[in-house]
């Protein structure tokens, strides 16, 4: 798998259509154990999601985890230092796919990431097992892979022009498993456990809205082999973005997206 460049300023493009699906997480997270509660975000990304803990918790000690350079800088520029109930809101370099608690948490929770670790499944037991009685793993992710955005993108990088360098970049088809899947690792780790599905119609605005949100997620994997080949960068986006109008055609207010997700809140036993 390709370890994308990530670029903050075209992630945040869409930062209010991406901010709805992690409010509807916290939203199912009951209340935490600790009176200043231990929070982990796995992926942060900008920190801007990380910051919106803070707010439901104000007196938490919250740690943002990525192994983004960029995605750090950002979140440290924009977001770090003491909240405004007596909490504090840092942020650390670490990988989900290895990273393991060393200390307890009252919350542990990922936005729109485990997409992209391969064998997330198998994180879960060390995860749950770092949280207090009564604690919480909560995450959401894309769940859409057969959504057009991503079928048009694997076809796009298996034709004969880009199939040597692009044919094995796009995200995995089974990058995300059953919502089933997570339930049953999940409960038998022992946690009380709720798994959903949402499908969001994004209206996106302006010219060519698909391909701008692509260009901040799902893209990148794609957009950073390419990134030293600048030619070859703009002519597959011009066929990809040929591919997204008539796939996502415009309305008079706006172009749709439909977007599902998948969520899952995992309650370890008090």
């Amino acid at each position: 798998m390709t370890t994308p460049t990530w670029d903050p300023g075209q992630y945040l493009r869409h930062a209010g259509h991406r901010a709805r699906p992690f409010a509807d997480l916290l939203a199912r997270v009951p209340d935490l154990p600790g009176a200043r509660p231990r929070i982990a975000d796995l992926g942060c990304g900008p920190g801007n999601a990380t910051a919106t803990l803070a707010r439901r918790w104000p007196t938490a000690h919250i740690t943002g985890y990525d192994n983004s350079p960029e995605m750090l800088d950002a979140a440290h520029t924009g977001h770090e230092g003491p909240t405004h109930g007596g909490g504090r809101l840092d942020f650390a370099h670490a990988d989900a796919r290895t990273w393991a608690p060393e200390e307890p948490y009252d919350l542990i929770v990922s936005n729109a990431t485990l997409q992209w670790v391969p064998g997330h499944l198998d994180r879960f037991a060390d995860w749950t097992g770092a949280l207090r009685p009564g604690g919480t793993l909560a995450f959401q992710m894309p769940d859409n892979v057969d959504a057009p955005q991503h079928v048009l993108m694997r076809e796009l990088a298996a034709t004969p022009r880009w199939r040597d360098r692009l044919a094995d970049v796009p995200r995995r088809t089974d990058s995300v498993h059953t919502p089933g899947a997570y339930l049953d690792r999940l409960a038998r780790l022992g946690c009380a456990t709720d798994v959903w599905r949402t499908t969001y119609l994004h209206v996106l605005e302006g010219e060519d809205p698909v391909l701008d949100w692509v260009k901040g997620t799902g893209l990148r994997p794609v957009l950073t082999v390419l990134a030293d080949d600048p030619e070859a960068r703009e002519a597959f986006l011009a066929e990809y973005r040929d591919l997204l109008r008539a796939a996502y055609p415009k309305a008079p207010y706006g172009t749709v997206l439909p977007f599902r997700r998948l969520f899952a809140v995992a309650v370890k036993e008090a």
